[in-house]
């Protein structure tokens, strides 16, 4: 029995490896690459942070990978009548399968610990490597589409042409805080990023400015500031460790506590004092729409905590459930299989998951049981199939 376990293994590990190799890769350069093509990058930024951007797609490649895994092997040895003949031979049919047990319990716990430290470390890096290339990046972009519109921030830069670090024939088109437009024509300019004060400050010669109150007037040199597209210090929940969301929840619950006991202070003040008209006035406002940001942070960030848990541990329930459908349906047409299971997958587990998400961002639902009621059904439904397949 265990040189049979070996040999499953091995078969597994084999179409495991080359089917995520080639899952990756396809992803990588059809998704990523052209992705930032399109939007411009470099084909040196690109290979700098290309290290980085690839485990970040492991999480979604691994389940689907190895349900397909298990389909292709176990199919195989159902349709050739390989399990028919270890039954025969007396052999607990749990025997083949524990193997892939093993294999999705291993990866359910590499999967957690890709999501919870390798990808928010490279998360990280790749912020700091798109920092200090941001120039280039600015660059690369004009250069391909020979323009930059920021809609939220109402700025946009249209170029002739880019020569080396120098634009030429720029004409910008941005709006003050009053809301007046502002267009700016020159014969050229250069820019420099400022990451720290997160902004970008273009330095033009020869040029016209034009304003709603005084129209071409002529300039020799300006300098103009504007914020950079994003900020790049920003940090979404999926790009920290659990560790650090904690953290983040401690502090936000402690400032969260501080605000509702200076209120209560402030309420206990204006009744002692008969001042009922500041219980509606502008001051107590702030607080409380920051108590409202806070709240909706913590509940994103304890979805978070608990999807990485769950999601993890779909390795396991796809092995449960596609090991154990491909043996019973035995056919060993590994494409049949893997979509006669994977349909039922996409068309269940991936819209619950996704709802499930959405719901306890919103606090509708608690996630520390909503993130489970995917893998709760790929679990009732693979121990339903395994009992047909220890039965007959």
């Amino acid at each position: 029995m265990r040189l049979l376990q070996r040999y499953v293994l091995f078969e597994l590990l084999r179409v495991f490896a080359i089917a995520l190799t080639g899952l990756t890769l396809m992803l990588t350069f059809v998704g990523v690459i052209g992705e930032a093509t399109r939007n411009g990058l470099g084909p040196k930024l690109i290979l700098q942070i290309l290290p980085f951007i690839v485990p970040s797609l492991m999480p979604f490649t691994i389940p689907a990978t190895l349900l397909l895994t298990v389909t292709v092997v176990y199919g195989r040895m159902s349709g050739d009548q390989e399990v028919t003949a270890i039954k025969a031979a007396g052999i607990n049919v749990m025997s083949i399968i524990m193997p892939s047990i093993i294999i999705g319990l291993a990866l359910s716990l590499g999967t957690f610990i890709l999501t919870d430290q390798f990808i928010p470390w490279a998360k990280g890096r790749t912020k700091q490597i798109v920092a200090t290339g941001m120039e280039d990046i600015f660059l690369d972009i004009l250069r391909a589409k020979h323009k930059f519109v920021e809609d939220k921030m109402g700025i946009a830069i249209n170029v002739l042409d880019v020569d080396g670090r120098t634009l030429v024939g720029p004409r910008i088109h941005f709006k003050r805080g009053s809301g007046e437009a502002i267009h700016i024509e020159a014969e050229s300019a250069k820019l420099e990023f400022d990451t720290e004060k997160n902004e970008i400050r273009l330095r033009l010669w020869n040029g016209t400015v034009n304003t709603p109150g005084n129209a071409g007037l002529r300039f020799v040199q300006e300098d103009k500031s504007f914020p950079l597209p994003r900020d790049i210090s920003e940090m979404h929940p999926r790009d920290i460790s659990i560790s650090r969301i904690y953290s983040e929840i401690d502090v936000t619950t402690m400032k969260r506590d501080a605000e509702e006991h200076r209120r209560i202070i402030q309420t206990a003040f204006s009744l002692t004092h008969g001042n009922f008209e500041a219980l509606d006035t502008q001051p107590f406002i702030p607080g409380q729409w920051e108590d409202v940001y806070a709240q909706r942070r913590a509940k994103k960030l304890h979805t978070e905590i608990h999807s990485r848990y769950a999601l993890a541990a779909s390795c396991f329930f796809f092995v449960l459930l596609g090991s154990s459908f491909s043996i019973y349906h035995g056919r060993s047409q590994f494409l049949t299989n893997f979509f006669v299971c994977f349909m039922p997958v996409l068309l269940f587990y991936y819209p619950v998951v996704m709802l499930m998400i959405n719901l306890s961002k919103t606090g509708s639902v608690n996630p520390l049981w909503g993130m489970w009621v995917g893998n709760a059904g790929l679990f009732v439904a693979g121990i339903f199939m395994l009992r047909k397949v220890l039965q007959h």
